[in-house]
C-alpha cells in the first residue's frame, strides 16, 4: 500500500538544515497517515560543500543515505567523504522520524514498511531533478532492510532504472536474540499482538549500553539530538515490529535487488546490558552472524566485508575502524565505478 506526494506545486523548496550552513533540507509532503496518525511527511537533507563535487566517470552521480530505528542523519563525515568521491549527498529522514517527527504522531512507527517507498521515490525524483545520472543508496539497520525490500518491489514493479548499487551498514536481517524468539509460536504471537494491539510498547526496560558508547554525554565522540536519537532509542510497538518481521520473512524468501551491494558490519556481537570496553569495539545491537548468513538473499553481486572493532553503527566506530570502512567502501565504489564502465 503506497500513498501519492501532494503535488510539486505545493512540495517545499531548500531552507537552512540544522547541521550548519553548508546542509539544506526540504519537507516532503505525504498525505494522511495510513496508521491513523494525521498528516505525514519525510525531510531530505543535502550537503553542498563550498568546492562543487568532482564526478567520477561511470561512477553514480549521488549517494541517498537512509538512517535506521531511533535515529536521523547526522553524520557530517559521511556526506564529506561522500563528496570527496565525486557523488553529490542527500539523507532521507522518514516519515515520524528525526526532522520528521511530529509531537502527535508515534516516532518511528509504521505498520507496513512498505509505506517508505513513497518518501523513498520520491527523494529519488527530487535528486535526479537536480543532479541527473544514477544514485547509489546506503541503508543503516532498519534501513537496511528498508531499502532492499523497496528495490525489490521497485524492480517487480518495472522500475528498473535510477539506482546503480547499494550499500548497508549492519543491516537487520533477522531477529536477534534466543532461538525461541524466532520461533512459531513468538511468531505468531507478534503476528495477533501487532494487528490487534499495534500501537502497545512490548514490555521490557530498555537499553542505553550503545547509545551511551557512542553519544559525547557518555562515552563516546559523536553528537546528536537525544530527543530524536534517544540513548535507550524509542519504545518497540507490536505493530512495528510485526512490519519488521513480515519484510524480514520476505527477505529469508529471497529477493532481487537488481544491483551490486556491499555490506559493512562488525566482526564480532557483544549484547552486554551496561557499558564495558568491548561494547566499542563490536555490534551491541545485531547478530552479525545472522548478517552473513541472510546477505545471499539479495538476488545480485553481494560483498560482505566484516570490520574488526566496528560498532553498530560501522561509520561511527573509532577512528583505526572508521578509517578500515571508508577505505572499504572506496575500494567497492572503485569497482562499482570499473563494472558500470565496462558493461557501458
Amino acid at each position: 500500500m503506497t500513498q501519492n506526494p501532494e503535488p510539486a506545486s505545493v512540495r517545499s523548496a531548500w531552507v537552512p538544515d540544522i547541521l550548519g550552513e553548508r546542509y539544506q533540507q526540504r519537507t516532503i509532503p505525504l498525505g494522511d497517515d495510513p496508521d491513523g496518525e494525521g498528516l505525514t511527511e519525510a525531510t531530505l537533507v543535502r550537503y553542498s560543500p563550498s568546492e562543487p563535487v568532482q564526478p567520477v566517470a561511470g561512477g553514480p552521480s549521488a549517494a541517498l543515505y537512509v538512517h535506521g530505528r531511533s535515529d536521523y542523519f547526522f553524520q557530517r563525515h559521511i556526506a564529506e567523504h561522500f563528496a570527496a568521491r565525486g557523488m553529490r549527498f542527500y539523507a532521507l529522514d522518514l516519515r515520524k522520524c528525526g526532522r520528521s517527527q511530529r509531537r502527535d504522531q508515534t516516532p518511528h512507527f509504521v505498520s507496513d514498511l512498505a509505506y517508505y517507498d513513497v518518501e523513498l521515490e520520491e527523494a529519488v525524483r527530487i535528486v535526479t531533478a537536480e543532479v541527473g545520472g544514477d544514485l547509489l543508496v546506503t541503508g543503516h539497520s532498519t534501513g537496511g532492510l528498508i531499502v532492499p525490500l523497496w528495490l525489490d518491489r521497485r524492480r517487480r514493479n518495472g522500475h528498473t532504472t535510477g539506482v546503480a548499487g547499494i550499500v548497508l551498514n549492519s543491516p537487520w536481517f533477522d531477529l536477534q536474540g534466543p532461538a525461541f524468539l524466532r520461533s512459531v509460536v513468538t511468531t505468531a504471537f507478534i503476528e495477533v499482538a501487532g494487528r490487534f494491539r499495534a500501537l502497545a510498547p512490548i514490555p521490557g526496560k530498555s537499553i542505553d549500553t550503545y547509545g551511551t558508547s557512542i553519544h559525547a554525554s557518555g562515552y563516546g565522540e559523536w553528537d546528536f539530538d537525544l530527543e530524536w536519537k534517544p540513548l535507550g532509542g524509542f519504545p518497540v510497538r507490536f505493530g512495528w515490529l510485526r512490519a519488521v518481521r513480515h519484510g524480514q520473512a520476505v527477505l529469508h524468501r529471497g529477493l532481487d535487488v537488481g544491483v551490486p551491494t556491499l555490506i559493512l558490519r562488525s566482526k564480532l556481537s557483544s549484547f552486554a546490558k551496561k557499558y564495558g570496553p568491548e561494547v566499542d569495539v563490536a555490534d551491541a545491537v545485531l547478530d552479525v552472524k545472522q548478517i552473513q548468513r541472510w546477505a545471499g538473499c539479495l538476488g545480485d553481486r553481494t560483498t560482505v566485508v566484516p570490520i574488526e572493532d566496528a560498532r553498530h553503527d560501522v561509520f561511527l566506530s573509532a577512528p583505526r575502524p572508521l578509517a578500515k570502512a571508508f577505505a572499504e567502501l572506496d575500494m567497492w565504489l572503485d569497482w562499482l565505478q570499473a563494472h558500470r564502465h565496462k558493461e557501458t
